[in-house]
């Protein structure tokens, strides 16, 4: 959004205005918080794990020792998001090893170090200029990888804060036509992070380029493809729309049958995203394609564009879908599963019957449908561990089938991300000594304990705000894309393709309250923390929180709950207390 003359007419409130749209104080706000809670202290991924509280037996075990490094490398940038230190990365070099980051990089094999570069970039996060400096040295690398995370730890670190001199524009452009594979989704991955919901024009014309490319790989053109989507997201851009569709109706049998083609009508869902009834002529289109991927797209088409309107009448239809007992191999049940949680999670009575009807999926659906319930309850309850939700799923995550558990427990991971909840960490802490003879699984519990810790506890997924009242299109997305790809975890996650993972960074944001002056100084007031109560429609003055406790700013908001300032002394300027608060001194409060 640019301020005009009309929103501010003085040179200096403009500038203010802007910095505060374009997020610029984010990274500055959120460590004030940091210290405020005691929390600055970087934690090794050791910390999270605490094996010494599992019982016994050999929980060490010495498997695939590269996968388990690549899993502390997601865990160590979820747990250290934003703080701008860690064990792993940035840990001040001592004098007898030049550089322990650059050991950190290397026991990582491969598309792993392709991670681990971009690690740095999440534990940087929104700190662009100390950011992009310390990811400049791993450009001039010799090896792919390490240039690609780099150039998606660019497009991470300068994720939802705006510059005016757009520095991940100029940098990533340059790459976006190299010929290596990996360092163009390095590339264009990074400016679909750096630069969702925008809608750069330049960016279109850039990456529509790109899907005609005939040197390209595939993989290069879905990650394009998913880029446009993101930059796009909820734009309805009939030219983008129209050059996905054309991309897909060219790729040949054998190409639909690679597993990351899932993500394509993911890209042309996110261009639609709640915008309900715009989607229709594409959808029409979408039924001439191959038969093997047109229901998937129809599905995911639909249960995008009303992500988020709780209608009861495509849920039904979803329903529907997912009724059927399905003979040849189909996937597009999947997506209807997740499309049920995504338009019931407007609002709790919606979700919670949303919740029931997967439970009897579980028990009547086919293994396809079984797979991809647990990802539905983890967008329903995302940052909200609910008690009923965080049970069913600690029973999926031990389900005989390893696709059911292996979504199961990164579900769990999701369900409490940023929530630091002790029930789950406990519960991920058994799974973790449960499957400590298999790779894939151990895995997904380190994800998921890096999930619940993200941020040290300080961060949230949900992509509600101001009183889960709007939606944040970009936020939605992140959580969409990554759980579409959820959906076939050995191919992708489990894959060459976990950089995919870094997508959610777009729906992490800081759970404070920060209350500042008119100079935009952090001001402590005592604010009353509790449960949110509705009062639509009350007459009085009801109160709308109960349960409250008094703390001072900054302080942390759960799921569901409410602040309200406990002194008169000051009036806030916005009638939701969440994020940043800007207040000014009541002209008629007298002290006692």
């Amino acid at each position: 959004m640019e301020i005009d003359d009309e929103i501010a007419a003085d040179e200096n409130d403009k500038e203010m205005l802007q910095e505060i749209v374009n997020n610029t104080k984010l990274s500055e706000g959120y460590l004030t918080l940091a210290r405020d809670i005691e929390v600055m202290e970087a934690k090794s991924p050791e910390d999270i794990y605490k094996v010494h509280l599992i019982d016994g037996r050999g929980a060490s075990s010495s498997l695939d020792s590269a996968r388990q490094n690549l899993a502390a490398t997601f865990v160590n940038a979820f747990v250290n998001a934003g703080f701008g230190q860690d064990k792993l990365m940035t840990a001040p070099s001592d004098s007898s090893s030049s550089g322990s980051s650059g050991n950190w990089l290397f026991k990582n094999k491969e598309h792993g170090k392709a991670s681990a570069a971009a690690s740095l970039g999440m534990i940087l996060l929104w700190d662009t200029d100390s950011g992009l400096a310390q990811l400049d040295k791993y450009l001039h690398s010799t090896d792919t990888h390490v240039v690609a995370g780099a150039l998606l730890g660019i497009g991470v670190v300068t994720c939802g804060v705006k510059n005016d001199c757009d520095p991940a524009l100029a940098i990533l452009m340059e790459y976006v036509n190299k010929d290596d594979s990996n360092i163009r989704i390095g590339a264009i991955l990074g400016l679909g992070i750096a630069y969702a919901g925008s809608q750069k024009d330049e960016l279109r014309v850039q990456l529509s380029a790109i899907l005609g490319d005939p040197q390209a790989t595939l993989e290069v053109l879905v990650f394009t493809a998913v880029a446009l989507g993101l930059v796009f997201v909820g734009s309805c851009n009939e030219e983008i729309a129209q050059s996905i569709i054309f991309f897909l109706m060219e790729r040949s049998e054998a190409e639909l049958a690679e597993p990351i083609i899932r993500l394509l009508p993911v890209a042309l869902g996110l261009l639609y995203l709640g915008k309900q009834e715009s989607v229709e002529a594409t959808a029409e289109v979408s039924k001439t394609f191959d038969e093997k991927i047109r229901k998937y797209c129809d599905v995911t088409l639909m249960s995008l564009a009303y992500a988020g309107t709780g209608n009861v009448l495509k849920v039904q239809k979803l329903l529907g879908i997912c009724s059927q007992h399905l003979e040849k191999g189909e996937t597009h049940q999947g997506p209807a599963v997740l499309g049920i949680a995504l338009i019931a999670m407007s609002e709790e009575l919606g979700a919670e019957m949303a919740v029931r009807s997967l439970e009897r999926l579980l028990q009547y659906g086919e293994q396809n449908i079984r797979r991809a319930v647990p990802l539905a309850l983890g967008i329903l309850c995302i940052s909200n561990p609910k008690v009923n939700v965080m049970d069913t799923l600690s029973r999926l995550s031990h389900d005989a089938d390893a696709d059911v558990s292996m979504a199961a427990i990164i579900s769990l991971g999701l369900i409490g991300a940023g929530t630091n909840n002790a029930r789950i960490a406990g519960m991920l802490r058994n799974l973790s000594s449960y499957y400590y003879k298999e790779a894939a699984h151990l895995f997904c519990v380190r994800i998921a304990q890096g999930l619940v810790h993200l941020g040290k506890g300080l961060l949230t997924l949900s992509p509600y705000h101001s009183d889960r009242f709007l939606l944040s299109p970009m936020a939605l997305g992140g959580i969409v894309t990554v759980l579409h790809a959820c959906l076939d975890m050995k191919s992708t996650i489990l894959g060459k393709y976990h950089y995919i993972l870094y997508i959610i960074v777009l729906a992490m944001q800081p759970r404070m309250l920060l209350t500042v002056d008119e100079d935009l100084k952090p001001l402590p007031v005592p604010v009353r923390v509790g449960q949110a109560v509705d009062v639509v429609g009350q007459a009085g003055r009801p109160k709308t929180i109960t349960g409250f406790q008094t703390h001072t700013t900054p302080v942390l908001l759960a799921a569901g709950e409410r602040a309200e300032l406990a002194t008169d002394k000051y009036i806030p300027l916005t009638s939701t207390l969440e994020g940043f608060v800007i207040l000014k001194k009541n002209p008629e409060y007298h002290e006692e």
